[in-house]
């Protein structure tokens, strides 16, 4: 198991219109605004806002969002997986989208929330604070969570619309992302030097804060609701580099740690069993899964055929050097590191977070292809392009 310190900044992991099915063959409606709860995978801005002076400062500079062609706070050189979700008409070759503007951030100020807001913060986590910290390890960057999210969405809507049933008719036209959540918790776990043994033992806790926020929305009146799964953190080259293994067998087939894909994976599996309890509890709503787990995987497996470099696919665009390009002391944007000659051609961003061009992958592996389950997302052709 690697240091602590080793872990220290693991978690800094249709003509313009689309129709969502509710079930098999049920009515389908246009969304009209998309609501978003999660961690830097998702967050549009909301740390860049929260945070104060002269913390996290790299993720409000250049190189982050060098492709977008400024900084806006998200994790990345540029667009994330909810940007392509819902607007994609400027980027290229893009054919569907739900013709919606971009996420505005919730903390952003004199902005417009008519189409939906993104209450997501990097570094958040889907458990409460005080009860990550009655498990003998600290939250040291934020103290985000996935119930303060919930509470802002609740305020919004409350604040926004007169009665419970003008909020109820305004969800049953739009969809809510509950994560991706919960990477955070077990980075935290895996800082404070706990084995993937004792980690995996928080998996129920993080698995039912998830899903009890997920009835929340959908108490509230939310009928189409996308639950994300966690990623295969034995890919990424932050823990690639913070628990590198000297035995070859320690590595699957795609170069990744075993173990740290195997946990991950149970997470999902846990995950994705109460999603579907959620179903049958819930069988107005169409509630689907998200397998970022395995469209990763793709991701990987095809790189070359998606335009990404056979040779970089684990080593980060931005970083200070080593196998993986990635040095927890030189993280990226700070005097010493560099950015590749063309992050499009990179999966990961800094190590920890992919780049605009894998996010852009991903979604269409996700939300165009065999991903989401069940595909409660019917997108039309856009001029005619597929």
């Amino acid at each position: 198991m690697a240091s602590s310190a080793s872990l220290l900044l693991l978690f800094v992991v249709a003509a313009s219109h689309v129709c969502c099915s509710h079930g098999q063959g049920g009515d389908e409606g246009a969304v009209a605004a998309i609501y978003s709860l999660g961690d830097s995978i998702t967050d549009t801005g909301n740390l860049a806002k929260e945070a104060p002076p002269g913390a996290f400062e790299t993720i409000k500079h250049l190189p982050y969002g060098v492709t977008f062609g400024r900084p806006t706070g998200r994790c990345s050189d540029g667009l994330l997986i909810i940007d392509f979700l819902v607007f994609c008409s400027s980027c290229a070759n893009a054919a569907q989208d739900m013709g919606l503007p971009f996420l505005n951030p919730y903390l952003a100020k004199n902005m417009s929330f008519d189409h939906g807001v993104n209450f997501a913060v990097a570094g958040a986590t889907a458990m409460d604070p005080t009860d990550l910290f009655n498990r003998t390890f600290s939250m040291p960057f934020t103290a985000n969570s996935l119930k303060l999210q919930l509470q802002w969405f609740k305020d919004f809507m409350k604040s926004t619309f007169d009665t419970d049933q003008e909020i109820r008719k305004r969800l049953q036209s739009s969809l809510v992302l509950v994560g991706e959540i919960g990477g955070n918790d077990y980075n935290f776990a895996f800082y404070a030097n706990k084995s993937v043994s004792e980690v995996e033992k928080m998996i129920p806790a993080v698995v039912e804060t998830i899903i009890n926020a997920t009835k929340q929305v959908l108490d509230m009146g939310a009928s189409r609701v996308i639950v994300p799964g966690n990623f295969p953190i034995g890919c990424l080259p932050s823990y690639l580099t913070a628990m590198a293994m000297p035995e070859p067998s320690a590595y699957d087939s795609t170069a990744c740690l075993k173990d740290l894909n195997l946990f991950a994976a149970k997470h999902n599996t846990q995950l994705q069993q109460a999603v579907a309890a959620l179903r049958a509890s819930y069988p107005d709503a169409a509630i689907a899964y998200a397998d970022y787990f395995n469209s990763f995987l793709s991701l990987l497996k095809g790189g070359p055929a998606l335009g990404f470099d056979a040779n970089s696919t684990h080593k980060a665009c931005c970083g200070a050097g080593g196998r993986y390009n990635y040095d927890l002391r030189l993280m990226c944007g700070v005097e010493g590191t560099a950015v590749c000659a063309d992050p499009s051609a990179y999966v990961s961003w800094d190590g920890i977070h992919m780049t605009q061009a894998a996010y852009k992958a991903m979604s269409r592996l996700i939300y165009h292809g065999r991903y989401l389950q069940p595909q409660i997302l019917s997108f039309r052709e856009k001029n005619g392009q597929t």
